[in-house]
């Protein structure tokens, strides 16, 4: 049996890693890329706590009470460890956790090891965080701690010792970073590194990515017109007021930015870059472990990112210092929406849409023992419930079909193996999508998409050839959309009996809602 690590992102842009057309430097990820697989058409769930529960158990958020949370998950339901402990893996986890339906990771989780950040508004001194469920005393400022590094030293550390007290047994680690969520904040040796880089403005770098993905074959749609009638998500007057005149909340041309404003909006983007740089170099070092415990060619490795890049501009934590060094401790910036406008290149919006610029994400997979194509690209279509059926075919386990004396729902994911061999190989009826009021359904090259900012009007887009959303085809289309739109509610309405929490009015609105401004931010902030 191999041994898998999954390697999770926080707030992640489709085109943010060299390998799929960014500028930033990750060569450790471009390397796995370049002796592995990249897909080209993967799905998250648009936000955090949403993907994280339905990668470690398999179904949707919908269908385990985490989307909007509703207390513990059903009895039914298990994670990926409870899974896999019997087959006989040991299993580590290190970084965020956000599972709602299963707050502790050894009690609740089923990990045998763990090391749990639940500060998110801090990078260099969080004050909660958990060893094996256990608290953590807070970091005192300035002692040189970084949440990437510290993540993978523990990584490292039980991989170390896997090695020395368990090497009989396969392991299974989950890596989940907090970056390049909000607050941006990286070491400033990193920041410097990418300081001009982003002086050019979001407009040029932007026809830059898309000109590479295309030349790499990653995408074949229009390039998405930016949307600066799209407002961040969260931002407001009093936040402006502590960020400064800098700050803005629109993707508006880089050319209609006054002085201050360019120099700003760079210096996040700046920061952001370092998060993702110094990401890639931790991913380096657990690498660099796993070879030298001789493990990496018989250990599958995937690594992906929870949501797209992030549009919302917010001030928690500590507050925000105007005088502190962009990046450093004393600040709390967001990359908003001309940053991520950026990182999502070519696709449309941000986290918390469902829209292609929210839910798409990278998938790196290597495994030299196992997949024999070197940098190729599958194009088949998955999402995050894959992972579960994905690990337990290698692992050579199944899904059952009872859990708890109850009876388990089938899992709706597709395992991932056959297009370890081929491109094209996964088939599957549909791709669901709901958060935070935005809906979608994919039926093979087809996609309908609402927003809830835009009177839950359902959008109809061929990705075949308009990934990037830019033509709306509902007008031509009324019955397709009319089908679509009845499978989507009859699965929302399955989704949500299967939790055992009933079919909440509010979910699924009978009528458009009133027009407004994006507030989809405020909820469920994280």
């Amino acid at each position: 049996m191999p041994n898998i690590v999954i390697v999770l992102a926080d707030d992640l842009g489709f085109s943010d890693l060299g390998c799929y057309g960014g500028e930033i430097e990750t060569p450790n990820l471009d390397g796995l890329a370049k002796n592995g697989l990249r897909f080209t058409q993967f799905y998250n769930t648009a936000r955090c706590w949403p993907t994280r529960t339905a990668l470690v158990t398999g179904y949707y958020p919908q269908q385990v009470r985490a989307d909007p949370p509703k207390g513990k998950l059903p009895p039914w339901a298990r994670t990926a460890p409870q899974f896999l402990k019997p087959l006989g893996y040991r299993c580590y986890h290190s970084g965020k956790w956000h599972v709602p339906g299963a707050p502790r990771v050894i009690a609740d989780g089923g990990f045998d090891r763990s090391y749990k950040l639940d500060d998110h508004n801090r990078n260099f001194n969080p004050q909660q965080h958990t060893e094996d469920d256990q608290p953590l005393p807070p970091v005192k400022p300035g002692s040189g701690y970084y949440t990437t590094t510290a993540m993978a030293d523990f990584t490292i550390r039980c991989l170390k010792e896997h090695a020395a007290d368990h090497a009989e047994k396969p392991f299974f680690a989950y890596l989940a970073f907090t970056v390049p969520h909000f607050p941006v904040q990286a070491p400033a040796e990193d920041v410097a590194r990418y300081r001009d880089v982003y002086r050019q403005g979001w407009d040029k770098l932007r026809a830059e990515r898309y000109r590479r993905q295309k030349e790499m074959g990653l995408v074949n749609c229009p390039l998405s017109p930016p949307e600066p009638q799209v407002s961040a998500p969260g931002g407001g007057k009093k936040v402006l007021e502590q960020l400064g005149a800098g700050e803005i909340l629109n993707a508006r041309p880089w050319s209609e930015l006054d002085d201050a404003q360019r120099e700003f909006q760079a210096a996040k983007m700046a920061v952001h870059a370092a998060m993702v740089h110094r990401m890639d170099a931790d991913i380096g070092r657990v690498l660099d472990q796993l070879r030298a415990m001789g493990a990496l060619e018989n250990t599958v490795v995937f690594f992906f990112s929870d949501n797209g890049a992030s549009a919302e501009i917010l001030v928690r934590g500590d507050g925000h210092d105007p005088k502190a060094a962009p990046g450093s401790a004393g600040s709390f910036l967001c990359l908003g929406p001309g940053g991520s406008t950026l990182s999502n290149t070519p696709f449309r919006r941000h986290k918390i849409w469902v829209h292609e610029g929210g839910v798409a994400t990278p998938l790196v997979v290597h495994w030299p023992q196992g997949i024999k194509a070197r940098g190729e690209l599958r194009h088949d279509v998955g999402h995050v419930v894959d992972f579960l059926p994905t690990i337990l075919e290698l692992a050579g386990g199944k899904p059952g079909e009872k859990w708890n004396g109850l009876d388990v729902p089938p899992l709706p994911g597709r395992s991932l193996l056959p297009a370890f061999a081929k491109d094209r190989a996964v088939e599957r009826e549909y791709v669901f999508f709901h958060h935070s009021g935005n809906r979608a359904l994919r039926m093979g090259d087809w996609k309908i998409v609402s927003a809830n900012d835009n009177q839950n009007t359902w959008e109809l887009y061929d990705l075949a050839a308009d990934r990037s959303e830019t033509t709306n085809l509902a007008d031509k289309q009324p019955d397709r959309v009319r089908q679509m739109s009845a499978r989507w509610q009859a699965l929302e309405d399955d989704f949500r009996q299967q939790a055992g929490v009933g079919v909440p009015k509010e979910e699924t609105p009978a009528k458009p809602k009133p027009k407004a401004k994006s507030k989809a931010g405020k909820t469920q902030p994280e």
